[in-house]
């Protein structure tokens, strides 16, 4: 196809058929020739009418007739243009018609899938393969969407799940979800100044974007939908991007100068400051929340420094009330403590609570259970609650029992026995054992600070990433710990020579302990009876084989491997985790910290009342007129602010547009720079040739001489002849060897022949 005239006469002359044609136009587009891809869409529309079928392209996968095609199944000419990144050809071919359209989900049983995957099933999932690469090529993504980084974010995360459903093909769905984070970050990159980088964070995809924007207006602090929307899609390389961290950083350190720079003894002197006076603050903020002082405390980092503070004293009123409860461990050792006086934790407990059922009202159920996070720190509030509900329950039990004198036994019970005398299922026994695991859990909140340092917030991570992997190891360690211990257990319960075994609680903690080599190994003999002490000995030593050198020395290295991944992407993992402590102290409310939320502040009233005024006035409601409003200049301001909000959605538009011309333009430009260099690599290849031809024929010609000189005639025709053969023989082979992938110097062959 590289003679215009010649392919000019085989369109107009010859008759092909509609796989020849559309053969050739995937050709074309492989080998990237504009002219000759338009050419063969105009006759593909001559033989398929005024209205071209672009489905039958993704009908291949059912005809045996191309099955010796050199394109893999699922190839259409707009795909093999977006994975190719040819954006006149993926233009040429989305104004003629052509798309891609969405492969149905894996699990879906309509007649297209079913018989898909009757007929072939590798050809049916590489067709999905290949569709899903044209769809997260940049070129696709640009021209054929509205909002390209949205489209990204929403590929990126269906190629994720995707690789989870079809394991065989992991490696080629995360390389494309990969491809449309590179994307995503990519057009963010396309930025020239600030105003773009804010429209870009603050575009919604919903209906509310009117509202939206009056509460940033309103609060001060963009709502960063974009941002957010990255993070719950997990676009790790989106989200620690400089310029998104650059936008967050400005908004967390407010109008306070010189935070950013200063150094970290000044951050903690503030931070002490705040710790010790963090009630006056708060009643500061209670009286006069517009102040400078009310102000300066709706900061995100003077927020968070607050909040922490008040996490701090409640760890501190917890460890208090350990000490005290060591203290006076009779008193509390009966049924005669005072419900009060471990009770101090129960304020912050309860401000949490209220705390967490704003946080489900603000951002909704489902969005408040995604977060792993809210659903620990609601089970360790349900454990307090339900703790300090059964103290209560004690209290009342023994007040109402008592006062029944048919109830003596049970009063005595309730209010006398000693410790050693109540039953397993005591309401305070359970409640003690509650407290004590959720005071345990309480201390591990605090890893959710971490973030906002480099260092701590880094090990934090690999923390989180060896539990997981702790978790898959316990699964096996779980299976192989069963079957020793199922195998011992029977060895040993006939017999009772050994009291440490033929139990199952007994050899469950004689193995456990073994783990650690704090176990004694005389328990498993049993001199009287030598085949079962053989056979015992062997599972034994099996087990500890296994666990103790083998397993354990696999968990060791998958730690190792896990923490190496974090500190390879240490940055990257660090910044998106502290985006999203950001992110959570950037909305409106919350800045009174626990427990002092729990009073409700002038404002709250304020709200309450503006909220609820229809139902207090009801005499001041507005009555809806029945006739046309009169022109006014409230009405006319509301025509404007409608327009106002019209041009807000143009001109996030009009960024949108140009982020994704100024890509194109980048793209076709570093696509020329490489055809160039290409070219000049091509030239200089040529040139070097030439040269050496020029250096051979110039020693041909001087041999030729020497011959005519010093020999006969025939001689030197003999040499020429044997010349030309070699010549010849060479250039005959040099097509063949060069599809072969072979590049011979054609030149030095022919001289050494």
């Amino acid at each position: 196809m590289g003679n215009e005239d010649t392919f000019s006469a085989l369109m107009l002359g010859v008759k092909f058929d509609f796989r020849q044609i559309y053969e050739a136009l995937l050709v074309a587009v492989d080998t990237n020739q504009p002219r000759v891809v338009k050419r063969l869409l105009d006759r593909l529309d001559q033989e398929k009418g005024n209205k071209m079928d672009v489905r039958s392209f993704s009908m291949a996968i059912f005809d045996h007739s191309i099955d010796d095609s050199q394109f893999a199944p699922g190839v259409t000419p707009l795909t093999l243009a977006c994975q190719k990144d040819l954006y006149d050809i993926v233009t040429m071919l989305t104004k003629k018609g052509h798309a891609i359209p969405l492969p149905h989900s894996i699990s879906c049983t309509c007649l297209e899938c079913r018989n898909g995957r009757q007929y072939d099933l590798l050809k049916f999932s590489l067709s999905r393969i290949n569709t899903y690469r044209g769809m997260a090529s940049r070129a696709y993504l640009s021209i054929t969407t509205e909002d390209a980084m949205l489209s990204a974010f929403r590929l990126s995360r269906e190629l994720r799940k995707l690789s989870k459903k079809e394991p065989e093909f992991k490696p080629q769905y995360l390389a494309l979800e990969e491809l449309c984070q590179e994307f995503a970050v990519e057009m963010l990159a396309m930025c020239r100044n600030q105003s773009e980088v804010t429209t870009v964070l603050n575009i919604c995809d919903d209906d509310n974007e009117d509202e939206l924007d009056e509460q940033t207006f309103e609060e001060g602090i963009p709502t960063l939908s974009r941002l957010r929307l990255a993070v719950n899609y997990n676009q790790k390389l989106f989200v620690s991007h400089p310029i998104c961290q650059q936008v967050l950083s400005s908004i967390w350190c407010g109008n306070i100068p010189g935070w950013r720079g200063s150094k970290t003894v000044w951050k903690l002197t503030v931070s002490l400051g705040i710790f010790f006076t963090m009630p006056l603050l708060c009643m500061i903020y209670w009286v006069a929340p517009k102040s400078k002082i009310g102000k300066t405390l709706k900061i995100p980092v003077i927020k968070f420094l607050l909040h922490s503070a008040s996490y701090l004293w409640f760890i501190i009123a917890l460890l208090a009330e350990s000490i005290f409860m060591e203290l006076y461990r009779d008193e509390f050792a009966s049924r005669q403590q005072n419900i009060l006086y471990n009770s101090l934790h129960m304020i912050w407990v309860v401000g949490f609570f209220w705390s967490e059922c704003k946080n489900v009202w603000a951002e909704g159920l489902r969005g408040y259970i995604v977060d792993w996070s809210n659903i620990l720190d609601m089970i360790v509030l349900s454990m307090y609650l339900a703790s300090f509900s059964l103290r209560v329950l004690i209290m009342a039990i023994g007040h109402f029992v008592c006062q029944d004198q048919n109830l003596v036994e049970k009063c005595a019970y309730f209010t006398q026995t000693v410790r050693d005398e109540w039953w397993q299922e005591d309401p305070q026994l359970i409640s003690e054992i509650l407290f004590a695991v959720t005071s345990m859990l309480s201390f591990t909140r605090l890893a959710y600070i971490l973030p906002a340092h480099e260092s701590l917030g880094t090990l934090q991570i690999s923390i989180g990433i060896m539990i997981d992997d702790m978790m898959r190891f316990m699964f096996l360690l779980m299976i192989i710990g069963t079957a020793f211990l199922c195998g011992l257990n029977n060895i040993y319960v006939p017999y009772a020579a050994s009291p440490h075994l033929g139990r199952f609680n007994e050899t469950f903690s004689f193995l456990f302990w073994t783990m650690f080599g704090a176990s004694n190994q005389g328990y498993v003999d049993m001199p009287d009876f030598v085949l079962a002490q053989f056979v015992g000995r062997v599972l034994y030593g099996v087990f500890t084989l296994v666990i103790v050198i083998i397993l354990l020395n696999m968990l060791i290295a998958m730690i190792t491997n896990s923490f190496q991944k974090i500190e390879d992407d240490a940055d990257v993992e660090w910044k998106f985790a502290r985006s999203k402590l950001y992110l959570s102290y950037f909305r409106e409310g919350s800045t009174i910290p626990v427990p002092f939320n729990l009073v409700p502040s002038p404002k709250a009233f304020v709200f309450f009342f503006l909220c609820n005024r229809g139902f207090f006035c009801c005499c001041n409601r507005k009555k809806i007129p029945d006739y046309p409003p009169i022109a006014s200049m409230s009405n006319s301001t509301m025509n404007n602010s409608g327009e106002a909000g019209m041009d807000r959605v143009s001109y996030r538009l009009q960024v949108v547009k140009a982020l994704v011309q100024r890509y194109i333009e980048a793209a076709r430009r570093e696509f020329g720079e490489a055809t160039r260099k290409d070219v000049g690599n091509r030239i200089t290849e040529l040139n070097k040739g030439v040269g050496r031809l020029h250096s051979d024929m110039k020693t041909f010609y001087q041999n030729l001489q020497n011959s005519k000189s010093f020999g006969s005639k025939g001689d030197g025709g003999n040499f020429l002849g044997k010349y030309i053969k070699g010549a010849k023989n060479n250039f005959k082979n040099f097509d063949k060897n060069e599809a072969m992938g072979n590049s011979p110097d054609v030149y030095e062959s022919i001289c050494t022949s």
